[in-house]
């Protein structure tokens, strides 16, 4: 047993800065459609702005607890601040880089962005009049001298700081905050076309072209209009009043969030030295409080809305999801299906209407008595609780275990939270102590006096727009075992003392890291005995120390070990004695991946286990968590063809090696390139084909043999 002090380990913080490296690097590469790469910078951007809402957030709080906090954290905050701001300011310089580049690549295309220098005298006329029809409106300067405080500054927005000189003796120059009101107005303004070049300016920069006009009635000027962003911690504060539900803590919290504490300073490294001294005086932060030089726009995060114009060849192709092939037929019970038999659903490659479908048919059917379902986040025009209503209305008996705690997502679940309360649902506002991350639905049915119960076990949300972009597993089954069980965890929530006892379910946070522990220690004696032993664990964070030594311990013992984290990995790989039989690797492509598979030989009968948990110690020790075991002889071969398609992958997969250097897995001589998510969704488009085609068959067979 390796000693805990001396296990190789990555900071989390470090590894995490490293998978958005990844992100970056796609919009860098030469093979990614271009205008997908600018929507890669926006997605860098988005991921960027949450690490510094959630975790510098955290580490900042920790700083303040001195040496305390590396016992509870194991580095030194400060020091890791440190690192972190010199690797996201040489991040920065590299986006910078990407995007001019990408300015050039669209020019090629007949695309151009331009600022406010470059317009021509036409484009001048339209941008004013845009400006005065609809973007005048919704600005709302805010002055700033020396004798005031400054004003407040919204996360996740855009401001332009305006200097202003005055153009009236005695009077002293001034500054202002205007924010950018790109909720409003789209941030991307598409200028009338000019033979075949389209044009497209940055609504920063329509303000910029006009904002003189607001000021020059006071006797001012504009001498600089520069592009600022504050970015706040985002960490929930819970009131721990008795006297309140679960709910009024979570509605004060996020009001109290949008007060946060500054924990980024984002600038344009043009602007003046006399201004920069004013803000950050004003703020009261200086150089080392993470205040960042950048380029001359930010919020980039709207760039994952950039307009799809140009040729179609500028833009991912996303082929049509598939129907499962048992679920062909739209006249076709679902719920029959399934009693039948296990159903593995595959987002984005399969269509998000069957989990739909099933909910809306399960609200009609008179068979069905109740609907139980967790809800962690959901879109915002909810198919899925819209069905939840309907099903309500049809006089089914329907519990929601609402998780308020989501994070980002607590106002969107509050609401439907409400909504459904007041159409009759019976409402869980989560588990005391615990958030509730497991996802699951069970229907209840009653045939001629006889209980059957269907139950949902899958790896993400029930969000049919998220589902377009995430991969994820959706398990549907009948199968008694497995349905018993979810009716336990179901149990456990309407009730915390019944935690359940479970034979086939591991369940966090009563047995799922033991579950796992048993099946690596499997794996580490039957290496030992020279018996085949190997695992291979699909996930997007491997965090958890505790994890990550029984990890080492079992390659120590010759366990064969294949991770595929899509995130954080804070194993370290190619370390001798350590981890010479682990090799890691992630993917990063038009999809994000999202699936948690974990796969053991287990001597000879392998086990496949789904589920919504990461190996982090928050989803094993602090979260109700579920992963199921597959039963289902055709659906365990499915999940094990899909994994080792993403083995076989060479185009869009990284190494994950010590130095974190994201090197490419490339095709071997000879070896045809494997694009792992087009592979994935051809084998499920084949595999259903040749269902179909041996369907017709048996069809045309039947029918020859009657008329004999």
């Amino acid at each position: 047993m390796i000693k805990k002090s001396k296990i190789p380990h990555i900071n989390r913080e470090i590894s995490w800065l490293s998978f958005n490296e990844r992100v970056l690097q796609e919009a860098s590469d030469p093979s990614t459609p271009l205008i997908e790469r600018l929507k890669f910078l926006g997605i860098f951007s988005n991921n960027r702005d949450e690490f510094y809402r959630v975790r510098v957030a955290t580490i900042n709080r920790l700083t303040k607890l001195g040496k305390k906090a590396i016992d509870i954290y194991g580095d030194d905050p400060k020091e890791l601040l440190q690192k972190l701001q010199r690797k996201v300011i040489e991040q920065q310089q590299h986006f910078e880089e990407i995007y001019q580049e990408l300015l050039h690549e669209l020019a090629k295309q007949n695309v151009f962005i331009i600022n406010e220098k470059q317009l021509n005298q036409n484009q001048q006329q339209y941008v004013k009049d845009f400006f005065h029809n609809q973007v005048e409106t919704n600005l709302f300067p805010i002055m700033v001298d020396e004798n005031k405080p400054f004003p407040y500054m919204k996360d996740k927005s855009g401001y332009l700081f305006v200097r202003l000189i005055s153009t009236v003796q005695k009077q002293k120059n001034k500054y202002a905050l205007i924010e950018i009101p790109s909720r409003t107005t789209s941030r991307f303004i598409i200028l009338p076309q000019e033979k075949n070049k389209k044009y497209i300016i940055l609504l920063d920069d329509v303000i910029r072209y006009n904002v003189h006009e607001m000021f020059s009635v006071f006797g001012y000027t504009t001498k600089e209009a520069i592009n600022i962003k504050l970015t706040r911690d985002a960490e929930l504060d819970i009131d721990q009043d008795v006297s309140k539900s679960m709910l009024e803590k979570i509605s004060k919290g996020v009001k109290d969030r949008k007060k946060g504490q500054p924990v980024r300073f984002v600038y344009d490294s043009t602007m003046s030295k006399e201004m920069l001294a004013f803000i950050m005086k004003k703020l009261g932060m200086d150089k080392k409080d993470n205040a960042i030089p950048g380029g001359r726009y930010h919020n980039f995060k709207d760039f994952i809305g950039f307009p799809n114009i140009g040729e179609k060849k500028l833009m991912y192709e996303h082929p049509r999801p598939l129907n499962h092939k048992y679920l062909y037929n739209i006249n076709t019970s679902i719920l029959s299906v399934i009693k039948q038999k296990d159903i593995l659903l595959h987002y984005p490659y399969h269509t998000y209407d069957h989990t739909i479908t099933l909910l809306r048919e399960a609200s009609i059917d008179p068979t069905v008595e109740s609907i139980k379902i967790t809800l962690y986040r959901v879109a915002d025009s909810s198919k899925i609780a819209n069905a939840l209503v309907n099903a309500i209305k049809n006089g089914k008996k329907v519990t929601v275990l609402v998780e308020l705690q989501a994070r980002f997502d607590e106002e969107n679940n509050i609401y439907w939270a409400n909504k459904l309360q007041e159409e009759g649902a019976t409402v869980i506002y989560g588990v005391p102590g615990l958030k509730v991350h497991s996802k699951l639905f069970l229907i209840t049915t009653r045939v001629r006096g006889k209980e059957i119960k269907y139950a949902h076990i899958g790896t993400g949300n029930f969000n049919e727009k998220t589902a377009r972009i995430y991969t994820d597993f959706s398990l549907l089954t009948a199968d008694k075992n497995i349905t018993d069980e979810i009716s336990s965890v179901f149990d456990f929530y309407a009730n915390n003392f019944k935690t359940g006892v479970y034979k086939h379910l591991a369940v966090a946070p009563f047995f799922m890291r033991q579950t796992f522990v048993n099946l690596i220690d499997k794996e580490i004696t039957n290496a030992k005995a020279g018996k085949k032993a190997y695992m291979i664990l699909k996930m997007n964070s491997l965090v958890d120390k505790d994890m990550i030594e029984k990890l080492y311990e079992a390659s120590q013992a010759g366990v064969q070990i294949t991770l595929i984290v899509r995130g954080i990995c804070s194993l370290v790989t190619e370390i001798a004695g350590y981890s010479d039989n682990i090799k890691a690797y992630s993917i990063v492509d038009k999809y994000l991946e999202h699936a948690r598979v974990f796969i053991f030989a287990n001597g000879g009968n392998e086990k496949i286990y789904i589920t919504s948990a990461d190996w982090m110690s928050r989803n094993l020790d602090s979260r109700s968590e579920v992963a199921v075991p597959i039963l289902d002889a055709e659906v365990k071969k499915q999940i094990k063809d899909i994994i080792n398609i993403q083995l076989s992958g060479n185009t869009k997969v990284r190494i994950l090696d010590r130095l974190q250097q994201n090197l490419y897995k490339k095709a071997k001589p000879g070896e045809r390139k494997v694009r792992v998510q087009d592979e994935i969704y051809n084998y499920l488009k084949k595999d259903k084909e040749a269902y179909l085609k041996t369907k017709t068959k048996t069809k045309i067979t039947t029918k020859a043999l009657s008329t004999i």
